[in-house]
């Protein structure tokens, strides 16, 4: 009885383990929030589609909105978002000193804008026309409320971008984390152009 040769078993093996491109999850991680976010502001806006019309016999919109107040605080926003575009140049080209300055200018309109917007609020309320006083000005409160604090978190992550970079320079990590706000802040910007149409320019309509 003849014994059968032992064939000699190959395997595969590759020299180094495929893995996916650094900060890759994080990116992706990151668009998931900000679809949830979206979620968010569409059921805000949606609240305030149904509860914008209930003013309880109390004052529309067109009897409490400063139009000229909101058009310089959308100015800041809107210019917030150029200078980032700027300081995410800056980034690119490898210029430190030139992206700390262009995210501080960021970080003034932020706070510029949080700034006029907090007027408004407590004008508001010191006029009798506070979140209870009406179906409208829940909505109102809680839509441009949950904007305003969105923004304020922004400033804080900025301020906290801003010493990472002093401390640590443009490495890979902090440029994903730019990255990352600079889709917020512009995410931001969208979501209050929103509020401006539909809130305060058809308010005044009304």
């Amino acid at each position: 009885m003849s014994a059968t040769p032992d064939i000699p078993r190959t395997s595969f093996h590759l020299e180094e383990e495929p893995h996916p491109p650094e900060g890759g999850s994080t990116m992706l991680g990151f668009w998931v929030y900000l679809m949830s976010d979206c979620l968010i502001f569409a059921i805000l806006f949606a609240t305030y589609g149904v509860l914008g019309g209930n003013y309880a016999a109390g004052p529309a919109p067109s009897d409490l909105f400063e139009l000229e107040l909101v058009a310089i605080n959308t100015t800041f926003l809107l210019v917030s978002s150029i200078t980032f575009g700027f300081a995410m140049l800056s980034m690119m080209q490898d210029r430190l000193r030139s992206t700390l300055i262009w995210l501080a200018v960021t970080g003034a309109f932020g706070i510029g804008f949080l700034g006029i917007e907090l007027y408004e609020f407590l004008h508001l309320i010191h006029i009798g026309a506070g979140p209870q006083r009406s179906g409208f000005l829940s909505a109102f409160f809680l839509l441009v409320g949950t904007h305003g604090l969105h923004v304020f978190f922004g400033v804080i992550w900025l301020v906290t971008l801003m010493v990472q970079v002093t401390q640590r320079g443009l490495i890979g990590a902090n440029r994903r984390r730019l990255m990352c706000l600079s889709m917020f802040w512009h995410f931001l910007d969208v979501i209050w152009i929103g509020v401006f149409t539909f809130v305060y320019l058809l308010g005044m309509l009304q």
